[in-house]
Order: structure tokens, then sequence, then C-alpha cells
């Protein structure tokens, strides 16, 4: 047992590295994007969409004919993608049960909140590490919980069966990403 422990704690990543350094330079993989700014950030929405209008640490946009609100703090390092969806006011608990089933397991990294009366598509992550593309499928998954929701509650990212919803997915974040290509 000992053995097997010594093994798998010194021995595989000794031979993780030899195989890193076997590794032709051809392979070595592209240096990572440089850290997300509020500058960055508003470039990225600027080129998805020419008519933003900023508020201060807040960006208004619409993506798909859906009003989209970027909202970025970086001194507390956080960014938060929000649809508004509809009135908080008329939801029942079965309502917010299914909806918290859906953040569960159908939401992806998107997910419904209810603040200020309102029902929310929310994306919400660090904004210093935030790659762009995460940023783009945060947005999409975010706009496809509001269109989705009252049906199938989904961010749309990973869709099982034959439907249609992951090639729509898809085709909005492609969409998106050659909007943003030269960011």
């Amino acid at each position: 047992m000992i053995r097997i422990l010594f093994a798998l704690l010194f021995l595989l990543p000794v031979a993780a590295l030899s195989q890193e350094a076997d590794r032709p330079q051809s392979e070595v993989p592209p240096a990572a994007e440089p850290p997300m700014t509020m500058a960055r950030l508003g470039s990225i929405v600027q080129a998805l969409d020419p008519d933003v209008i900023a508020r201060g640490p807040a960006l208004e946009f619409t993506l798909e004919d859906i009003p989209v609100i970027v909202i970025a703090d970086p001194r507390a390092d956080r960014m938060r993608a929000m649809v508004p969806i509809a009135s908080a006011d008329g939801l029942k608990e079965a309502d917010l049960m299914r909806l918290m089933q859906a953040n569960f397991d159908a939401a992806l990294d998107a997910r419904y909140a209810v603040a200020h009366g309102k029902l929310w598509g929310v994306f919400i992550h660090p904004l210093s590490p935030l790659e762009k593309d995460e940023f783009l499928s945060g947005l999409v998954q975010t706009i496809t919980v509001a269109r989705t929701y009252g049906t199938g509650y989904t961010g749309g990212g990973a869709v099982f069966g034959g439907g249609d919803s992951n090639k729509i997915y898809r085709e909005l974040l492609e969409k998106l990403r050659k909007k943003g290509e030269p960011l």
C-alpha cells in the first residue's frame, strides 16, 4: 500500500515532467489571455453592440433583442451579467422550486435570481481571471436561461436528446466570438 502511495505521489509527477520536457516546442500551449479589466470588458461589449451605454461600472447593451446589463467592480474582482426576465411578484412556490432545480442541473454557469422585485438570469464570475470566451459563453447562457424560462429552464450548453437547442446555443456563441474576434 505504501509503495502504491509513493508511486502516486512521487513517481507519476516525475514521469509527467519528463513527458513535458520531451514535447516538441510546437506543442507548447499558447500564452494565457491578459487579465480582464474594465477597459477590456468594455471593448468586448463594444464589439458586440456598438450602441452600448456605460453608466459608471455598468454597461447596458442588447444581444439578440434582449437587454443585458454587465456590472463590474475591479476592487472586489467581480463581474455580473444580468438579463431581466419577469416580475417576481407572481412567482409561486412551485416556480421557485423549479428555478432552484434548474440552477442545480440545467442553467449551467448562468443562474436564476430574484432582486428588486424582478426575476433575472445572471452570470457571476471573478473579473480578473475571466477569459473572453468564458464571458461570451456566460452571456449566451444568461440569454438562454431568460429565453427558456417557463419551458426548458436551461443555459443551453449541455442539452441531451435530439432537439435543436444545442445547435442554437452554438450558433449564437460562434456569432459572438466572430464579433469580438480581434479582442
